[in-house]
């Protein structure tokens, strides 16, 4: 019995979800963060990768070289992870944020970006009726696709607005991130909208 016992304690439990899936990417992974891994140097941990930007066009950019980190707005700068930092995307998850604008100006501020409540897309038809498309260093992770898919009023289980992918891509440190929206019609109200983008999945970290 208690043979049995040691057995059962000493079996490794499964992984879940993006943990799981990650674990399926290892074989992908740069051999420097691999090395680091296996030292206890760095684990893995769950990460929602995001960012905030104001509707102000037709095209959307979520990341941008020019973008620095600021709490609240985006958590990553330079549209790239930093190095030894590799991202497994397992789902996209995308809300809107009705927000003030300055008097006499198109430009939200971004203490009324911080205050805005944060609404599920199905409640902005015309970004509803939009596309969106996902790059990271050249190649495609998800092609242009209906901004429906992150309807999600009726849905249970996900959080509010997420998309999961049923093809996760593992995007290696220092790459290059697009994440672009287009929409077909732009009316003026848009302008006091702002987009949140996150990326959750499982990143290597410290």
């Amino acid at each position: 019995m208690l043979k049995e016992t040691e057995q059962v304690q000493k079996r490794e439990l499964p992984s879940f979800v993006s943990r799981a899936e990650m674990e399926k990417f290892s074989r992908e992974l740069p051999l420097n963060v691999k090395e680091e891994l296996k030292k206890g140097k760095l684990h893995y941990a769950d990460t929602i990768i995001y960012s905030v930007k104001q509707i102000s066009s037709n095209t959307v950019k979520m990341f941008e070289t020019q973008d620095d980190r600021e709490i609240g707005l985006r958590n990553i700068a330079n549209a790239k992870l930093q190095k030894n930092q590799c991202l497994l995307v397992s789902g996209i998850q995308v809300l809107v944020q009705p927000t003030a604008l300055l008097p006499g100006s198109n430009i939200p501020t971004k203490d009324a970006i911080l205050q805005a409540s944060v609404l599920q897309i199905d409640y902005c038809t015309a970004f509803l009726h939009g596309e969106f498309s996902f790059r990271a260093n050249m190649k495609t992770i998800v092609p242009e696709t209906s901004n429906k898919v992150f309807m999600s009023s009726s849905f249970t289980g996900y959080p509010p607005g997420y998309y999961k992918l049923h093809n996760p891509r593992l995007i290696l440190d220092e790459t290059l991130l697009e994440f672009t929206f287009e929409l077909g019609t732009y009316p003026t109200f848009l302008r006091s909208y702002c987009v949140f983008v996150g990326l959750h999945g499982t990143i290597t970290t410290p």
